[in-house]
């Protein structure tokens, strides 16, 4: 009876230190993102990043992209569906780094605390999409 209660225990622990699915978090506070390839051994590097949003973010667009609309997803919200494509491992790669650099810019510069601060609403932006030179925050 004992060994399943320290089982539980440690299930809880691990769940608490690893907040999202497919991300880690290294000795030494960064969180990285990983994924293996479907029927291959090999992974798929996502990155390293400050805020485990960010790593969570890389994941599922690489998730999404080699499991389609039936990947289980961290932030199923800020997915577009039409960009499903069939995408080499590299594609892949590149634009998982790049929404989840984009997520951890906006963590380390602290928007969500300037926004709460400000006491204005501001809609989430689409972090898949470049901004047009139209747009602004004031």
């Amino acid at each position: 009876m004992e060994n399943i209660g320290e089982k539980r225990k440690q299930t809880r622990q691990q769940q608490q230190e690893k907040p999202y699915r497919g991300i880690r978090m290294r000795k030494w506070g960064k969180w990285v993102a990983e994924i293996r390839e479907p029927n291959k051994r090999s992974r798929i590097w996502l990155g390293s990043y400050s805020c485990p949003e960010a790593a969570a973010r890389a994941y599922d667009i690489a998730v999404f992209y080699l499991r389609g609309r039936s990947a289980r997803l961290n932030f199923p919200e800020f997915i577009v569906e039409d960009e499903l494509h069939d995408l080499s491992a590299s594609d892949i790669r590149k634009r998982a780094t790049e929404v989840g650099a984009r997520v951890d810019a906006l963590q380390r510069t602290g928007l969500r605390e300037k926004e709460a601060d400000s006491g204005r609403v501001f809609l989430k932006p689409d972090l898949n999409e470049y901004p047009s030179p139209d747009e602004s925050w004031d």
